[in-house]
């Protein structure tokens, strides 16, 4: 028996992304009758807003894009950690080696706190007040060299403030360098916990660029 689990937040018009951007999703909507028709733009749509994947170009100028990676390289059979964080609490070496299920290599590593359950729409605090990973579980991931490594939370500390500088984004230039993909934003990672699983980031493929939006799924297989 397989079920299917949606893990992506949802984006309407004024959804603000990360504050080091600042922007926030415009839609407009174009008409023409008679009767109903209706086609809408996006005017303003941030990449890193809501469910989205990561590329190394996203921390380095000669890293590999959006037209680089197929969907093998960054789906696969999850191991799911269920972490216990609240507000501004770090996910440290320590918390990850605790709650291992077993991660190996080549998996998609899922680190679950229930924060965007919780907060996902409560902006900005979803972003300033968000558990985060520390430099120690960023490299105990890459040491493990996992697919992909999902989040529920908002992962890089120092991106809560509008001044920080690329060598102070150490999560990613840690993952990201060894070649793991980045999948932010998900939600709802509670109902893979007790279950078999594979995770999928269906991203949207526009080509050469940092990142792109995904629909995030799991099969759930009992």
């Amino acid at each position: 028996m397989t079920e299917l689990i949606d893990l992506s937040v949802e984006v309407t018009a004024g959804t603000p992304g990360p504050p080091s951007t600042s922007l926030t999703l415009e839609i407009e909507h174009h008409h023409r009758g008679p009767g109903f028709w209706q086609v809408s733009t996006a005017r303003v749509m941030p990449i890193h807003l809501g469910t989205h994947i990561d590329t190394p170009l996203h921390v380095y100028a000669d890293g590999g894009t959006t037209s680089d990676l197929t969907l093998d390289d960054i789906a696969g059979e999850a191991a799911v950690f269920d972490l216990a964080k609240g507000p501004s609490e770090a996910v440290t070496d320590t918390d990850l080696d605790k709650a291992d299920p077993g991660l190996a290599a080549g998996q998609v590593a899922v680190l679950r706190t229930g924060w965007s359950d919780r907060m996902w729409g409560r902006f900005p605090e979803y972003y300033t007040t968000s558990p985060w990973l520390h430099e120690s579980g960023a490299r105990w991931l890459a040491e493990r060299a996992p697919r992909a490594v999902v989040f529920d939370f908002f992962e890089e500390e120092c991106a809560r403030n509008h001044d920080f500088t690329s060598e102070e984004f150490v999560v990613h230039r840690i993952l990201l360098g060894a070649g793991i993909y980045l999948v932010e934003h998900a939600t709802n990672l509670g109902a893979l916990l007790g279950h078999r699983t594979r995770v999928y980031p269906a991203f949207t493929r526009i080509g050469g660029i940092e990142g792109a939006h995904a629909r995030l799924f799991a099969v759930v297989e009992d």
